[in-house]
């Protein structure tokens, strides 16, 4: 756990408090990127500590009647389901009411969340008829473990469909790489009016992709009807993947297959969500450790000596990470090349870094 715990403790001496660290105390999908990392320590170290940092955090917005402090179930927002993954951990352990209460808050926003014709949630109320591959990550793991949590394993082909229709309509057939985002309408500025899609294949929304199948694929039951299809959708995107992983450095690009095109860069957070998928997938038994784990040595020493360094402190800095990149919106954001390398470089981004503690801990738990 070398990696994983000098992240981990970088950050409870750093940001004590990750709820007053530039987010203005929102709801904020980040917050649940960094406390999966510290869930994850928990169950592999049985450190306390862990347990309470989390719950000390998601004190700060889960009220005693289980509403949520900066959260509106009426703006849709799929992000806002993500910080809910820790609610079951909290609950299971405490058996404090305001956890589930707080849990099905969010279900309830999954109940009525519009959808495309197929029954794929949108992205956001604000961008109506889109499958973002980052919502996949933020909705689905929540939503299965609530169905098998507290509603009887009932209705779990709504969760697997989402991975389904997201691969059927963002799968390009030549790279195997899943693009961004699609569009039902073809409408928006940022997509092909032809196929709805986005034009590139940016690393993060990938790695979202990723992650969010491999966390699928340890809770769905395997007699389950989509289990294996699951399982192919992860391999081919993975196998994808790998094709494009940096030969000299083992890590990957902001835009994954234009490696050396001027001004793309090696990027951490999605470098790091591979990693963890990877990792996680050879654990739980979907993919093979002869056909996989050099692919996996490889990226996570790349990580380390691509991505990090240390303080005098001893803390762990994470360098090269996109602030942030999406689509549409005020800023009119095209998904082009020009545009995902212009976005903000920065270290110590709370998705990157959260992201970078589970790889570490999958990665190192393989040991």
């Amino acid at each position: 756990m070398n990696w994983a715990s000098k992240t981990v403790r970088s950050i409870m001496e750093r940001t004590p408090k990750l709820y007053e660290n530039g987010y203005d105390s929102k709801w904020s999908y980040d917050y649940g990127v960094i406390l999966k990392g510290f869930a994850l320590m928990w169950k592999m170290t049985g450190e306390s500590k862990y347990f309470r940092f989390i719950r000390e955090q998601m004190d700060h917005f889960i009220g005693e009647d289980g509403s949520i402090k900066g959260y509106r179930q009426d703006e849709y927002n799929i992000d806002h389901i993500n910080n809910g993954k820790l609610l079951f951990l909290l609950y299971k352990e405490t058996g404090l009411g305001k956890y589930r209460k707080a849990a099905d808050l969010l279900r309830g926003q999954l109940a009525s969340h519009p959808r495309t014709s197929e029954g794929a949630f949108w992205h956001k109320q604000v961008y109506p008829y889109q499958i973002w591959l980052d919502g996949l990550y933020m909705g689905a793991p929540f939503y299965l473990e609530y169905l098998l949590t507290f509603e009887g394993g009932n209705g779990l082909e709504d969760v697997t469909k989402q991975f389904i229709l997201c691969e059927k309509h963002t799968r390009d057939p030549e790279t195997g790489l899943l693009y961004h985002a699609w569009d039902e309408q073809k409408v928006q500025p940022w997509c092909d009016p032809a196929t709805g899609l986005s034009p590139n294949f940016w690393g993060r929304s990938m790695g979202w992709f990723v992650m969010a199948l491999a966390d699928t694929l340890e809770l769905l039951p395997k007699e389950h009807r989509d289990y294996n299809e699951l399982v192919r959708i992860f391999r081919d995107a993975l196998t994808a993947l790998r094709n494009y992983q940096d030969q000299a450095s083992g890590v990957w690009y902001q835009v994954i297959n234009l490696g050396g095109r001027k001004g793309n860069y090696l990027e951490a957070s999605a470098s790091s969500m591979i990693v963890y998928a990877l990792a996680k997938g050879i654990r739980i038994g979907v993919l093979g450790q002869e056909a996989w784990r050099s692919t996996v040595d490889k990226a996570f020493e790349g990580l380390i000596t691509e991505f990090v360094l240390e303080t005098k402190e001893g803390w762990v800095n994470l360098n090269k990470n996109c602030q942030v990149a999406g689509l549409g919106g005020s800023d009119r954001r095209d998904g082009t090349f020009a545009y995902y390398i212009s976005e903000p470089i920065i270290t110590n981004d709370f998705k990157g870094v959260g992201a970078f503690i589970q790889a570490c801990a999958e990665y190192e738990g393989l040991q």
